[in-house]
């Protein structure tokens, strides 16, 4: 095969135009299929709505969208990394209080704008120095293997419907044919999920039970409506305690903007620029907040998707987002999407995860990171061992108290900062960003 049949283009191995209206459809079906089950988790999680996270996880993807020059084929979802922030200030999903936390996340997106004015002030290089292959590549890893045990639970449900989602996906990715390999977690899911309907492993009793069309969007939940009584202490609580948690989020950020260009085959940290795509995520994530839903963050899933389909083009990812908002005002279809099985997610999700962390180990491999250097073995090791030791640790991240206030560092926010850390201070370290050498931006862009 000749190089030029090799490098895939901006839209992949498959010409997404070529594919026809029908077909980008059902692509962008299985984008938000993808996207679905974690975005949905973190709602339930927290006690927040589920048609109101569904809205502005698709609103949210188009403003990035926008924002990004409709460059990036990136979907943002709903934050696993607020987790501990919600929990802290409403620990039981109270109505009275997720407000002031969704505020506390909304000044939290605030931060990604104070990153984006950096770069856009001395460059993305000065900034990029931080984040070689060494550090972004074990961080992508890292992201992966912290999302295993959420798949590994899901797939405990019911493994033999989970096996059959993940058979499904391998068959029709290896030996499917036209766009049956192309669809591969569409194809997994409804498969799946027929099968379990019909041995009775379903309970549709919710959807019976939703209506048809309704607003996703309830004043009494959003920030707004805490100001007609006021609670100042835990107002500036709730920003002090969930604030810092961008500090892990905007390093995922960066790590996903890796992963996706690593995919792709595209440096989109030089173009549309990082400074753009960290506007769009934080700017995502600070409206939702306002309005009641979710931080948002780019979906590592969906890179998954890219990953298996080879279709890159943004206007499928644009399609998934048209689908999140429609589905946001029918709680009905919203019910039958979430009457799927829980192994049925665990089993595609499984396959999607692993895909999360292989890109972090081709990151390494295709960057030749050199491994007999004793710096960059123990900045690797360390962000390992610390984002993932952390994470299934019996506390599930690291806390420490300032004043009255207890604030909460995940597995990932330590281990990245450990490791961006440490590749500052350690001697020997000889990388060198370049936006004119896509080789040199912490991510191999040649497929």
């Amino acid at each position: 095969m000749s190089k030029e049949k090799v490098v895939i283009g901006e839209e992949g191995l498959f010409d997404a135009k070529q594919l026809g209206v029908p077909k980008m459809l059902v692509l962008g079906l299985q984008h938000m299929f993808a996207m679905f089950g974690a975005t949905v988790v973190v709602p339930a999680l927290t006690g927040l709505d589920v048609s109101t996270t569904l809205l502005f996880a698709g609103l949210g993807t188009l403003l990035f969208h926008f924002l990004a020059k409709g460059k990036v084929p990136a979907f943002l979802g709903s934050s696993f990394a607020f987790l501990a922030g919600y929990w802290a200030i409403a620990p039981n999903g109270e109505p009275e209080l997720l407000p002031y936390a969704c505020f506390g996340v909304a000044c939290a997106g605030l931060l990604y704008l104070v990153l984006a004015a950096l770069i856009k002030a001395f460059g993305t290089s000065k900034v990029m120095r931080f984040f070689p292959p060494i550090v972004t590549g074990p961080i992508i890893i890292a992201i992966g293997l912290n999302l295993s045990q959420s798949a590994i639970d899901n797939c405990a449900a019911n493994w033999w419907i989970a096996v059959l989602a993940i058979i499904i996906v391998v068959v029709c990715n290896i030996w499917g044919k036209g766009m049956i390999k192309i669809v591969p977690i569409i194809m997994g899911v409804i498969g799946s999920y027929l099968v379990a309907a019909v041995t009775g492993n379903v309970d549709f009793t919710p959807v019976k039970e939703a209506a048809w069309i309704g607003l996703p969007i309830h004043w009494e939940n959003t920030v707004f409506s805490i100001f007609s009584n006021l609670d100042v202490s835990l107002l500036i609580t709730a920003v002090i305690t969930i604030m810092p948690i961008a500090l892990a989020t905007m390093v995922e950020h960066i790590g996903d903007m890796s992963a996706i260009s690593s995919t792709v085959g595209r440096n989109y940290i030089k173009d549309p620029g990082l400074h753009r795509t960290l506007i769009g995520d934080g700017l995502a994530t600070a409206i939702a907040a306002l309005f009641g839903a979710p931080a948002n963050t780019t979906y590592g899933e969906n890179t998954g998707v890219l990953s298996l389909t080879k279709v890159y083009d943004p206007v499928v990812i644009r399609i998934a987002a048209g689908f999140a908002i429609l589905f946001a005002f029918s709680p009905k279809v919203g019910a039958v999407i979430s009457c799927m099985p829980t192994a049925t997610l665990g089993g595609v999700s499984l396959v999607l995860y692993g895909m999360i962390s292989a890109v972090g180990v081709r990151n390494v491999v295709e960057n030749k990171v050199d491994f007999t250097k004793s710096r960059n073995v123990i900045i690797a090791a360390l962000i390992l061992v610390l984002s993932i030791g952390i994470n299934y640790s019996a506390a599930g991240a690291i806390a420490f108290t300032i004043g009255n206030v207890t604030i909460s560092l995940s597995g990932l926010a330590v281990g990245a900062l450990t490791g961006i850390i440490l590749n500052a201070i350690l001697p020997g370290k000889d990388y060198e960003f370049d936006e004119e050498k896509p080789s040199d931006t912490g991510v191999n862009f040649e497929v």
